[in-house]
């Protein structure tokens, strides 16, 4: 069973399952048609990270992120408050994608005995890109409300403008030169990327478009095994991935909600929501003073990532939290437009992967040749020195990504993730207690209202944001106990797309898309 935001690459999945191939095998050919299928929350000039179960080896994660440039520097922003979010000084990390895939494909002959190869991985991402794709509504919307931020951004309208305006809803919307890119990389190879002629195609344009991302970059780049984090839950062992990611966030937040007993609560209720939000807070704060890259938490001594599981840290937090009113806060660390997806083979082995190009579209900067969007993650650095997070060369940002997984001690496997910034550790938290804890079955607990503190994408205020569907007496009890209420639509986009698929020890599964999404649940 796979799940997808587009259902496109839901069954790009579910055929490569039917013809035998694994998990992992599978969210490669998902995450190559859905980097095309749906350009505007992804593409292969991104970031990925991966966690990947092997019913024999057990999980491990592959870190998929990129650094900033050499010749990136503070000084390059001088009078400037932030890096801004669009353009070529935007566009100033490796893109780490491919080697995501590439280390996933060998993990996959390796480890879960693969047999697919690449050509046949990336044949729905090549058909679509070439022979076109009907854009989505959010695509059209996306794009309609970026146009002038984005328009004028090196390459943007000749990749995304057709006859210079957002493409209409249900329109057909065609990447030749995307096409060539995926074929080129079939033939020559993922890491042609970093180190080919790919890369040296990459490298020229990027400096064409005012980028300081070099070739030499390009080379240094490689997708890495990381050892995941793991909590001791209750109900078995759960994992994310460490820093640069807030996966410690997500986790924090489970371990917290598990020792406050959240299971005996109404999903619906303001206990559960305020119990939520308040052991976020307390998480936010170990995010927002320690996680960057793990070399400079390291050089700044901070403590182990790990280390803030133990249940004596868990324990501390949720002393401190008051359960009849909100304790004070801060601002989130901004949008993010993401994608999130999951599949489970027969044998059990599972794979949950997230993939970004940040913000909607990424810095906007397409690359001529090869048809590449730029992301624009770096624009996730503090241009404060004495911030942990700050700006350096060869240091790799804050990431909001963080896929998730569980495997429980009665043999149900798990996999469950979200896009949306400071969204994405808010809704694991309430897609994972309502499944695991509070019975929902998965389709429920994706679609059940959610709730969102602080920043997501296309968003900038800090409210808690509760969607409609909330009851009137949620909704009062919460501005009660002190929470700065905002109203959202039912189903909003803005609270994110999540998904889950679980799979039962008898071999059974289950599995629930996010209907604000355009994603569906595929199996077989």
């Amino acid at each position: 069973m796979a799940v997808a935001p587009h259902s496109l690459a839901s069954q790009s999945a579910l055929a490569v399952l039917r013809e035998g191939g694994n998990a992992v095998e599978a969210m490669i050919a998902a995450t190559a048609t859905i980097a095309v299928v749906y350009p505007h929350m992804n593409g292969i000039g991104g970031d990925s990270f991966w966690l990947v179960r092997s019913a024999k080896y057990g999980v491990i994660g592959i870190d998929a992120c990129g650094a900033a440039a050499a010749k990136a520097s503070r000084a390059d922003y001088a009078g400037k408050a932030a890096i801004p979010f669009r353009g070529p000084t935007a566009a100033i990390t490796v893109a780490g994608t491919m080697s995501g895939w590439d280390a996933a494909h060998r993990t996959s002959h390796d480890k879960l005995a693969g047999r697919l190869p690449l050509s046949r991985l990336l044949e729905d991402a090549i058909h679509y890109a070439s022979q076109g794709i009907a854009v989505t509504a959010s695509q059209h919307l996306n794009t309609s409300k970026k146009y002038d931020e984005l328009k004028d951004v090196h390459g943007f309208a000749g990749a995304f403008l057709p006859n210079g305006k957002a493409p209409e809803t249900g329109s057909v919307f065609k990447q030749p030169r995307m096409a060539a890119t995926l074929k080129s990389l079939v033939g020559a190879g993922l890491g042609d990327f970093y180190s080919g002629a790919m890369a040296r195609a990459i490298a020229h344009d990027l400096q064409v478009a005012g980028s300081p991302v070099s070739l030499a970059d390009l080379q240094k780049h490689q997708g890495l095994i990381r050892t995941p984090l793991q909590l001791k839950h209750s109900l078995g062992m759960l994992y994310n991935m460490p820093p640069p990611t807030q996966g410690l966030i997500s986790l924090m937040i489970l371990g917290q909600m598990d020792r406050m007993g959240v299971g005996r609560y109404d999903h619906l209720s303001a206990d559960f929501v305020h119990a939520a939000v308040e052991a976020t807070k307390r998480a936010f704060l170990v995010r927002d003073k320690y996680i960057t890259d793990p070399a400079a938490m390291a050089q700044n001594g901070a403590p182990d990532a790990q280390s803030f599981l133990d249940a004596t840290n868990l324990d501390a937090n949720v002393a401190k939290i008051d359960m009849a009113k909100a304790a004070p806060w801060g601002a989130g660390r901004g949008p993010a437009d993401t994608i999130w997806m999951g599949a489970i083979d027969a044998d059990g082995n599972a794979c949950s992967i997230i993939q970004s190009i940040y913000h909607e579209f990424g810095s906007g900067v397409v690359l001529g040749e090869t048809g590449i969007n730029w992301q624009n993650r770096g624009a996730s650095f503090s241009l404060d020195p004495k911030h942990i997070n700050t700006l350096e060369p060869g240091k790799k940002p804050f990431h909001t990504l963080n896929p998730a997984m569980a495997l429980f001690d009665d043999g149900r496997v798990m996999v469950y993730g979200n896009m949306g910034g400071d969204g994405q550790p808010q809704s694991q938290s309430a897609v994972f207690t309502r499944a695991a804890m509070m019975g929902l079955n998965p389709q429920d607990a994706v679609a059940a209202p959610r709730w969102l503190l602080g920043r997501t994408w296309g968003q900038t205020s800090d409210t808690l944001k509760l969607e409609g569907r909330f009851p009137a007496a949620t909704v009062e009890e919460l501005k009660r106990r002190g929470h700065d209420v905002e109203m959202y639509p039912d189903f909003d986009e803005t609270l994110g797309h999540a998904g889950c698929v679980i799979r039962h020890a008898n071999g059974n599964f289950e599995g629930g898309f996010d209907p604000r999404s355009d994603g569906g649940v595929a199996a077989w």
